[in-house]
């Protein structure tokens, strides 16, 4: 990895005063690292942090994944209840999911229109909506 990849991705983590492990900076270059947003499940991010020739087990992408979403640096996105996918935008915005390649992409948000949404139950209120738009290839 370049210095340039493992400065953006260890000011990444600086940013919510995350500290900066190898394993750490080894995950965040890989999704920071070039400064462009990412869609990633913790299978695929492991994959590419072994093609980079990092030793980082399956089960530490998990933990850094979750403790990146923690601090605010990703948002997790379930599909199909079970399939998870973090995204490195944080800001609210729809999503397409690609059924057939089972591909998470950012949809445009300034066409997406939510004009009503039904009352939260008592004691309850409504944190965030997520918006997954299903696709197929015709």
């Amino acid at each position: 990895m370049t210095t340039q990849v493992n400065d953006n991705g260890t000011r990444w983590l600086a940013s919510k005063g995350l500290r900066p492990t190898r394993q750490r900076v080894a995950l965040a270059s890989l999704l920071v690292g070039d400064g462009q947003d990412r869609h990633v499940t913790a299978e695929s991010l492991f994959a590419a942090v072994r093609e980079a020739g990092e030793s980082v087990s399956l089960a530490t992408v998990y933990n850094t994944l979750r403790a990146f979403c923690e601090a605010g640096l990703m948002q997790e996105i379930t599909v199909d209840g079970s399939k998870s996918y973090f995204d490195t935008n944080t800001g609210d915005h729809p999503h397409f999911f690609w059924e057939d390649d089972r591909v998470l992409t950012d949809a445009p948000a300034q066409d997406l229109q939510i004009t009503r949404l039904p009352q939260a139950p008592e004691g309850a209120e409504i944190s965030k909506i997520d918006v997954v738009i299903r696709l197929r290839r015709s």
